[in-house]
């Protein structure tokens, strides 16, 4: 009985323990800058494995005709295949924003709670992609949205993925809290919540078919 009872008690102090050490943490800008990342990081590359392990590279998946497919395709290259075939040279490149970033974080709005998830997404999306960079040799891109003009020819947006959807959105937010921040530009509700309160160009990483891009 007293063996059973001193049982129950330590396990329920070490309940009371973890929900302690759970409500102590204390999350400073860094913190939250780095959880934001991390969990932009690994949505990023599971649904990069889920394309590399499902569609064959070069390969396409209709999925609203005429408009959006699913693709795989690699790209050594910047937006818009732009520096088609600098890989190691845009790893370096990645390598270099990150340590920027990261020291000049307080003149991106790295202050504040929205700041810091902006910042979060943008590191998260750069080592999303040069994790790519590194691994595969190029970077994956597996969204393409396209229109078809009457007289048949495709219009294409470069393909992209989450790292760039999460890049591009990070910028847009930090481009909006600075201007918003600028003397006559006043607005009550994102002064608010950039003070912790309760209340863009195209994708970095824009793919191109792999039959144009090289390992």
């Amino acid at each position: 009985m007293d063996v059973e009872m001193n049982c129950h008690s330590t396990a329920e102090l070490a309940r009371r323990g973890r929900l302690l050490h759970w409500k102590d943490i204390k999350w400073t800008p860094e913190a939250r800058i780095a959880a934001t990342a991390v969990g932009l990081l690994v949505l990023d590359q599971v649904t990069k494995w889920m394309v590399i392990h499902r569609l064959p590279l070069g390969r396409e998946i209709p999925v609203l005709p005429g408009f959006f497919r699913l693709v795989h395709w690699g790209n050594t290259g910047a937006a818009w295949s732009l520096f088609h075939g600098s890989n190691h040279a845009l790893a370096a490149i990645s390598v270099a924003a990150l340590v920027v970033l990261f020291l000049a974080r307080r003149y991106f709005e790295g202050d504040t709670i929205p700041g810091q998830f902006a910042l979060g997404l943008i590191f998260g999306g750069i080592v999303g992609n040069l994790t790519d960079r590194l691994v595969h040799h190029h970077v994956v891109d597996f969204l393409y949205f396209h229109l078809i003009r009457r007289d048949g020819v495709e219009m294409g947006f470069p393909a992209f993925n989450v790292a760039d959807m999460a890049i591009c959105t990070g910028v847009g937010i930090v481009f909006l809290l600075s201007w918003r921040s600028q003397p006559g530009n006043p607005a009550p509700g994102i002064a608010t919540l950039a003070s912790g309160g309760s209340t863009a160009p195209g994708p970095s990483g824009a793919g191109e078919p792999s039959t144009r891009s090289s390992q």
